[in-house]
Formats: structure tokens, sequence, C-alpha cells
């Protein structure tokens, strides 16, 4: 009778399970949000993805340029503009999302007109949400330098750029770049300089608000969620440093060769003492030592081993006398040693050993000898690299192992004020309600969750039955000999309802009596069925085992190769 019942819950709940799985499951909270609105502010460059984003924006159909390599990398990775998938802050409220994991992705958005800030502050502010975390990719801008030959279809990684700024991230490497590209004003070659010290990103799920200000006295800010995190100059904080040194060494300058560098030297007045013994050891037996009464002197520290065998196959003549391997004496265990007592050995307390003269100060030393310092031929001063050169895009060209990054809000501009005004305006309504449904989604205290191997049937038979079952069709989708070793009641259940299924069928068929079964010839039936299941369990882990160990066996063969940009 129980396993009949057991086997009617466990129908009903196969079927409770497809169900579940064809509605969409409720939203777990009500976090009111606001709608989203255009804001009226303007600037050279402001991006919120309306509608007509598309006759702005133009995805890269280059190859990317990577001279480490011989392999060619397309930008194949696609872009979608759409509203977040994890914690929607505004509703209506669209970003650019880069949507394939593992591939370049390049896009990229001409400025209707150049944006010159010589003399002028430069604002770059932008929001980054990174709605699968972010292991290893970067989530980064380059504002691209204006020039002739400018082509969005073209954008790659050898686009010349004017600033990078953004987050980047892969393993223990986690910063906020900002490089800035500055030309060599006798050269005219560009060369990359580095913030040296750049703050970290904020890997969340929620949305991060990055900015960026440089001022014309190259002073620069940056500010992550409206808090300054770093700030510095131009002329200070960057390797290389934007100017050079105005001396150099003299590559031609020689040291002399009666230079004197050594600083201390052996005192050559010393002697060596007299009583100075250096053939005196290091240690001497201990005289004054006596042997521990416990001492068995009359026992070996090893024996022969008692439970040792000779192998069948040992052949005396070929291979000699066998003799048992030893094993260490036991009764030595139990005092202090065993075998003859010889005294040990201390430390010589009349060791001096080799004598070397004392160390004395050079009188000759003239100090460390450098090359003599000359005029710098490549020497500039650039006073204001803050002016940087015009840009006349921005483009986002990124490798990633996640997914799903939405950048939104971007604004290239001067005015610290309406980047403000901005933030009050999108990212503090959007970061508010981000939040709230991210602490209402989570479990409370008092409803602490279960995964479905810490339910017990009496406490809820129904929920058991439900979660044992949606697990064991989860299994079972991968691997059906995984999920009937590790559900292995639901298993039992299915065995029991098809042993009745095909009891009642060949009742139907052959039987010829309309009596029904008695209560003995239904146990009967249930103990076979419940013995069919067991030698299934059975015969279910040892194919599990074997093939974990093949598994496990292939993957040692296997290698893995990645590759980032």
């Amino acid at each position: 009778m129980r396993l009949a019942v057991g086997a009617t819950l466990l129908a009903a709940a196969f079927v409770r399970a497809e169900d579940a799985e064809a509605e969409p499951s409720p939203s777990t909270t009500s976090v009111a949000k606001s709608t989203f609105t255009p804001t009226s502010i303007k600037a050279p460059f402001f991006e919120q993805f309306t509608d007509d984003w598309d006759s702005r924006w133009k995805v890269s159909h280059a190859k990317k340029d990577d001279k480490s390599t011989e392999e060619e990398w397309a930008y194949v990775g696609t872009w979608s503009v759409e509203e977040p998938s994890v914690l929607k802050g505004i509703e209506g409220d669209k970003g650019l999302v880069l949507k394939d994991k593992a591939a370049h992705h390049a896009i990229s958005a001409k400025f209707p007109k150049a944006v010159n800030n010589k003399d002028n502050t430069l604002v770059v502010q932008y929001e980054v949400k990174l709605q699968n975390g972010l292991e290893c990719g970067g989530a980064y801008m380059k504002l691209l330098q204006d020039n002739a030959a400018l082509h969005a279809e073209e954008f790659s990684n050898s686009s010349p750029y004017i600033i990078m700024f953004g987050p980047d991230k892969c393993g223990a490497t986690n910063k906020v770049h900002f490089i800035f590209r500055h030309k060599n004003p006798k050269t005219g070659e560009y060369e990359e300089k580095h913030l040296k010290n750049p703050p970290m990103a904020r890997i969340v799920k929620t949305t991060s608000l990055y900015t960026l200000i440089v001022k014309p006295d190259n002073s620069f800010e940056i500010k992550i969620d409206g808090e300054s995190i770093r700030n510095g100059t131009l002329l200070e904080d960057f390797t290389p440093s934007v100017n050079p040194e105005k001396e150099i060494d003299d590559a031609e300058d020689k040291k002399p060769e009666d230079w004197v560098d050594e600083a201390r030297i052996p005192d050559p007045e010393a002697t060596k003492p007299e009583d100075w013994d250096e053939e005196a050891p290091f240690e001497i037996v201990d005289e004054e030592a006596t042997k521990p009464e416990d001492w068995l002197e009359d026992e070996p520290s090893t024996i022969p081993d008692p439970e040792a065998e000779k192998p069948e196959d040992w052949d005396d003549e070929e291979d000699g006398d066998w003799v048992a391997p030893t094993v260490p004496n036991p009764k030595c265990d139990e005092v202090s040693g065993c075998g003859k007592w010889e005294p040990p050995m201390k430390k010589n307390p009349a060791y001096k050993g080799k004598w070397t003269a004392p160390y004395i100060d050079n009188p000759a030393y003239k100090g460390v000898w450098a090359p003599r310092k000359i005029p710098n031929p490549d020497y500039f001063e650039d006073k204001t690299p803050a002016n940087f050169e015009p840009i006349g895009a921005i483009g986002f060209e990124i490798w990633t192992m996640q997914n799903d990054i939405l950048f939104d809000n971007i604004y290239i501009g001067h005015s610290i004020e309406d980047a403000e005004k901005l933030k009050k305006e999108t990212f503090d309504i959007k970061i508010a309600a981000e939040k709230a449904e991210e602490e209402a989604s989570k479990p409370k205290v008092d409803e602490k969750p279960k995964s479905p191997s810490d339910l017990v049937f009496k406490d809820d038979p129904v929920l058991y039955i439900k979660e044992k079952v949606n697990l064991f069709i989860e299994i079972f989708q991968r691997d059906p000999v995984e999920a009937i070793k590790f559900v292995p009641e639901v298993a039992g259940g299915l065995g029991v309802i098809v042993v009745t299924v095909l009891a009642i069928i060949v009742s139907a068929l052959f039987g010829g009596s309309s009596a029904a079964p008695s209560k003995e010839q239904l146990k009967a039936q249930a103990d076979k069925a419940k013995k069919v299941t067991a030698d299934a369990k059975d015969k279910a882990a040892e194919a599990t085992t074997t093939g974990t160990e093949k598994a496990q066996a292939e993957l040692n063969k296997r290698t893995t190769r990645s590759s980032a940009s």
C-alpha cells in the first residue's frame, strides 16, 4: 500500500514538475521602478541608446592586428541594444550589450564634430553593467583620434586612439585603465602613457559609473559611482614620463682603471692570535653523557619482518637464498634506544673556525663610479600634455569571457556640472532600484533554502517528491546512470510504476479471474519490484564508477587553449 501511494505521489509530482517548467516563474520582487525618459542634457557626444542608435553606431568587420601570433582574429562578436536581464533599474532603459562569450567585439560611433579640449576640461563618463560578472575581459572604451582615415567598419585594435579608459580584469589583474597616447614634439612618434597606480574595478552585477576628468592644469580625477578614487597629474603619475630627462649618462665615458670602488677592505695590519686553533673540530664527544637505564644494548634496532613470506616464484638457485626484509624493532619504540650505545656529540666550546682579518674602511675609496652626465639630445618639455589631440569617435574593442556586458549613458564633453546632473537623473535612480531588488531577492534569514538532498519527506511530502523529481530529470538529461545513482528513490519509484503497469496489463490480457489480488500477493509483487530496483541501483553505481574513471582518464589527455586580446 505504501509503495502504491508513493508511486501515485511520484506520478503526480512528474505532472506538477512539467507544469512548473512550462509556466514562467513569477518575479520574486516587487520593487517600484521609474520609466525611462531621455534627458535634456547636451554634450559634444552623448548616448542613451534610443531607437535611432544604429544610425550612429557601426559594427566593425575588420580583422584584429596581432603580430604575436600567425592566427587571424575577426571581430565576430555580436552587439544588441536591449534592457538589462539582471537587476533592471529603470523600465524601458536600454543599453549597448556585448552578446558573445570568448569572442572579439568591436563597435564605434563617429562624433558629429571633433572634440577638442585644448585649454578646456575633458569629462568622460559612462555606465558599465556586468550582468554575468567579469572573470577575464575588458569593459573599457577608446576615444579615437580624429583623422580622415577613420572608418567605422575598419575599427580595430590598431586604430589610433587618444585615451583608453575603463575597467579590465583577468585573474589577479583588476584595474581601471587610464592610458593616453602622447605625441613626441621632436620625432612626431606616439607613446602610450599608463597611470602608475590605477584603481581597482568594481566587479558587481549592479550598474557602475566610471568618470574621468582631465583639467587644463594637467590634473586628473577618476571617480567610481560618483566617489573620487584617484587623482594626480599627467606630468608626475604616468609611466613612461611625459617629458624625458634633461641629462643622460654619457655612453662613451669609461671608469678609470685606478678607480677604487671598494668601500671596505681586510685590515692589512691584523694578525691571527697565537691561541687561535683553526684545527679545532666543530663538535666533540660529550664525555659527561651516560647511557640511559632503559637502553636495550642486546636488542638490534631492526629485525626481519615476521609477516614477510618468500614469494612463490622465488628460485633459490637463480635468485639466491631468500632473506626477509627488515623492519624497525618494535621493542625499541618503548625505550630510549637499542644496540650499542655511544655518547652523543656536542658543540665544541673551543671551536673558532678559519681566521680572517677584520674589515676596515678603505682609505683609497673614491665612491661609486657613475658615468658623467651630458645634455639629452632628445630632450623636450611639454608643459600642457592635457591638450590632447582632437578626438573624432568612440569605440569599444573588447575580448571577454563573459557576455551580456551593458554600456549606457555615455557622456563625452567639457562640463563637470552636466556630468553630475546626468548622474543624478540616471545612475542615482537606477542604482537605488537595482540595490533594492538585489536586497529583496536575497533569501530571508528564517527561510533558509534547502537543496533537494537536505529535504525530509515527512516535513513536506509534496515538495520532497517535486524537488527530487526535478533533480532526477535534470541529471537524467545529461547522464541517466548518474540520475539513478544520485536520486535512487525516484528511480525506485519509477520501477514500481513500471512493474505495477505491467502487472495490470498482464492481468487484463491473461487473467481469468475477476477477483482482486490478495494483500499477500500485493506484498510479494512489491518485494519483487524492490529487489529489481536494488539490483538496478547496484549495477548503475558500478557503471557510474567505471564511467567516471574512463571520463577522468580521457580528461587527463585533453589540453585546452585560451587566448586574450
